[in-house]
Order: structure tokens, then C-alpha cells, then sequence
């Protein structure tokens, strides 16, 4: 299989991010990064929800599309390379919590307490993960998602100057 002309291995490893020797999944977590970022940057506000939703979806639907490729190609269930859930997990966390005016402080808060959760997996994540195929991938990120929002929420209750 010839990796240069595979647009399913540049896809499931958002262009090569999910190859970092050191956490890919954080690597490839930025891609949703930069597409909050861009979405936060240059779309009216009133368009960052539907840009948003369409994103989250379309790379469920990726992570959907290519688990099979991914599985097969790397030999495990749920290979470090293939990133696609973690971009998924980001944008979840953007889609219910858009932070406040300092994008920056934003963006530093929603990242890492999104992986931050993602790599602890709470209950009733670490038990996703378990699902066969697809949803076992994606499922745990937007679990630990969940959390992460559940704790910018409070941040941003108890702290609202780290927004601001």
C-alpha cells in the first residue's frame, strides 16, 4: 500500500499529526484547534455553531468511514495514529463551550482540559471504549468531552477572569 498516494492514511492521521512519537492523539487534537480558531477568527458569530456542528459531524462520520482502514492498516483496535476521535472530542468541547472574548486563554483552557479528560477517562468513558469498531473510537473522546465542558463551565463560574 503506497502511503504518498493513500488519501485515507493522510485523512485518518490529519495529515500526519497522529505520527508524532510523542502523543499523537494530542497532535492531532490541534486540527480542531485550528479549526475553532479559524471559526472563532474569520465566521461571523452567528455562523460558529453550524460551522461547529458541521465539523463534529463530519469527522464522526471520518472516524466512522475509516476505522475499518485504520484497524487493518495499523493491526489494533484503536490505533494511537488514527487522531480523527480526538479532533471529534475538541470540537465537541467548542461546540458547548465557547470560552469568552480572550481567544487565547480559550484556546489553552478547552485543549487541555479536553485531553486532559480524554486521557484520564472517567467512567463511563473508559467503558466506551470497550464498544466494538467505530463507536468504541469516538465515543470515549465525546464522553470525556462532556467532562471537559462540565469543567470549564465551573472555571468559568467560579473564575471568570481567566475568560475575560
Amino acid at each position: 500500500m503506497r502511503v504518498g498516494r493513500d488519501w485515507r492514511f493522510w485523512v485518518a492521521t490529519c495529515f500526519g499529526l497522529g505520527l508524532s512519537p510523542l502523543a499523537p492523539g494530542t497532535a492531532g487534537a490541534l486540527v480542531g484547534v485550528a479549526i475553532f480558531a479559524a471559526t472563532r477568527l474569520w465566521a461571523p458569530p452567528e455562523w460558529t455553531t453550524p460551522i461547529l456542528l458541521l465539523s463534529l459531524l463530519a469527522f464522526c462520520w471520518l472516524n466512522h468511514l475509516l476505522t475499518p482502514y485504520a484497524v487493518r492498516r495499523w493491526k489494533n483496535g484503536d490505533p494511537s495514529q488514527f487522531v480523527l476521535d480526538e479532533v471529534a472530542g475538541y470540537l465537541m468541547t467548542v461546540l458547548l463551550f465557547r470560552g469568552g472574548p480572550d481567544l487565547a486563554a480559550t484556546l489553552l483552557l478547552t485543549f487541555v482540559l479536553t485531553r486532559l479528560m480524554d486521557v484520564l477517562k472517567i467512567p463511563p468513558a473508559r467503558q466506551f471504549e470497550r464498544l466494538p469498531g467505530s463507536w468504541g473510537i469516538v465515543l470515549d473522546d465525546l464522553m470525556s468531552s462532556l467532562y471537559a465542558v462540565g469543567l470549564l463551565w465551573l472555571l468559568r463560574w467560579y473564575f471568570p477572569s481567566l475568560f475575560a
